[in-house]
């Protein structure tokens, strides 16, 4: 059961396969003409002509290290330092048995948590590999050992961890920056907005906020009135929609005794109870046109009158306002008045939809995680997204953006053990699995590196949604390039 298939033989010294390996590398290549930094690659294996071969077969694409035995094996696989291991399951002092190779899959996420396993097993011990991969293993590999499928295995491997190992990285420098009370963001156009909101808040003018449902609008508003000099004084929350158009006057600006019917009190408006602080008037779009002119009165004269009142009330409140609706289309419909929406304007703030900054969504999405998962879960327990999930989110469109992806994230933590997969997510299969690249049973090298292209290209523009330069920056070559591949591949960007 040991050693080599019939075509094992792998050109040395041609230039086109030397980067069959790795996805991105294959691109550099044609791209660069030179060549990259070879990656660790552990090889567990007890017989050591087998173990000779593998190391001469990936030894141009790969830093090969051996281990004959686990106890070996266990010492480097410490080091945190191979990304990227294959393991044979019938080791000493039981070379005949599986025993030793399923003990040491099971002490791998312990000894080294993100290194991935690819079990090489017998082609007739189908049911120790799906146990394997059970036990946590990426993949497998059944002798004897086709080098060019190997090959195509170790490329996925690879390929997984820097995906994820990119993710942790995001994840990482979001802790250290990225961060804006409490809204989290590592993409430029969340970094632009970032920027925007310091300016903003070192002034007293009028903000008007736009952004999709579910972007963070109310979020934006606490960040301005936070970092502003009323910071300690009340910020007051109005939604334009949630009161009834009959009420609106009274809750905004308040009545005297006798004003209407059942009006047995004098009451202060929520104008009045942000004296010094911040009016947040949110959905301002869908306020009535004749709560409209008074609004424009206080932007106007800083004054307001309670309903049923004859005296003016001077105050001191910074309004922002939040809207979803075109106000502009608005003003031309002659829903929204035109001088109100000029006033209201002096600052725009845009906030990004959630499909415009992908880079942020895994980062979001963990965020949530540890977030609802210290809520939900019992002391000591903790969640972790499998890389299929990682894959369904970041394929995802968003339509709801922020807070549709933090109420997908709450759904998983109540539905998933330990680990989140995209059925505890309710999403559909990725954009880029929609177009699944079916592999030929008979694949030749030239085939394997134009399916590792259309993969690393597809995967980038997923990433970046589908912005050409930052796809192209990503993958580490020149927009041309890019475009070049894009027509070789007959690759379409909506």
């Amino acid at each position: 059961m040991r050693g080599f298939g019939n075509n094992h033989g792998v050109a040395r010294g041609v230039p086109q396969c030397q980067h069959f390996g790795n996805p991105l590398a294959s691109i550099r290549y044609s791209a660069q003409q030179k060549s990259p930094m070879k990656k660790k690659l552990l090889i567990i294996e007890d017989e050591a002509p087998l173990a000779k071969q593998l190391k001469w077969s990936l030894n141009s694409d790969y830093a090969v290290t051996i281990a004959g035995s686990a106890r070996q094996a266990r010492s480097l696989i410490e080091s945190r330092t191979y990304p990227v291991i294959t393991l044979d399951l019938g080791l000493p002092p039981f070379p005949d048995t599986p025993q030793e190779g399923f003990q040491l899959l099971g002490e791998i996420p312990s000894l080294s948590p993100h290194s991935k396993v690819i079990v090489i097993t017998g082609n007739s011990e189908r049911e120790n590999a799906i146990k394997a991969i059970g036990l946590g293993a990426a993949d497998f590999c059944s002798k004897p050992i086709d080098v060019k499928v190997l090959e195509i295995i170790l490329s996925r491997a690879y390929r997984i961890h820097e995906l994820e190992e990119a993710n942790r990285t995001l994840e990482r420098e979001s802790s250290a920056t990225g961060r804006l009370c409490g809204m989290l963001g590592v993409s430029e156009p969340m970094k632009r907005l970032f920027e925007r909101i310091r300016q903003v808040s070192a002034t007293d003018y009028p903000v008007l906020i736009t952004g999709e449902s579910g972007t963070g609008k109310e979020m934006v508003a606490h960040a301005i009135h936070s970092l502003s000099h009323r910071s300690s004084k009340p910020m007051v929350i109005i939604n334009c929609v949630a009161i009834p158009e009959a009420l609106l006057e009274s809750e905004l600006f308040g009545h005297e005794k006798g004003a209407f019917t059942g009006a047995v009190s004098r009451k202060i408006g929520r104008f009045e109870h942000a004296q010094e602080g911040t009016v947040f008037l949110d959905e301002i779009g869908d306020m009535p046109l004749t709560l409209q002119v008074k609004i424009l009165r206080f932007l106007q004269e800083g004054t307001i009158e309670r309903v049923g009142g004859c005296s003016t009330i001077r105050l001191d409140a910074r309004v922002v306002a939040a809207t979803n609706v075109d106000l502009e289309k608005a003003v031309r419909e002659g829903t929204f008045r035109e001088d109100l929406y000029h006033r209201l304007n002096v600052i725009p703030l845009s906030i990004p939809s959630l499909r415009e900054r992908p880079e942020d969504i895994v980062v979001l999405a963990q965020h949530f995680l540890r977030q609802e998962g210290t809520g939900l879960l019992s002391e000591g327990r903790g969640l972790t997204f499998s890389r299929d999930a990682i894959a369904a989110l970041a394929g995802h469109s968003w339509p709801g953006n922020v807070r549709e992806l933090q109420n997908c994230i709450r759904r998983a933590v109540t539905l998933a053990d330990a680990v989140v997969g995209p059925k505890h997510l309710g999403l559909g299969p990725p954009e880029d699995s929609l177009h699944p690249l079916e592999e030929p049973a008979d694949l030749t090298l030239q085939a394997a590196r134009d399916l590792a292209e259309i993969k690393a290209v597809r995967h980038a523009l997923l990433r970046t949604g589908n912005n050409i330069s930052q796809a192209a920056r990503l993958l580490d070559i020149s927009r041309p390039t890019l475009h070049d591949l894009l027509r070789k591949h007959a690759i379409l960007v909506r």
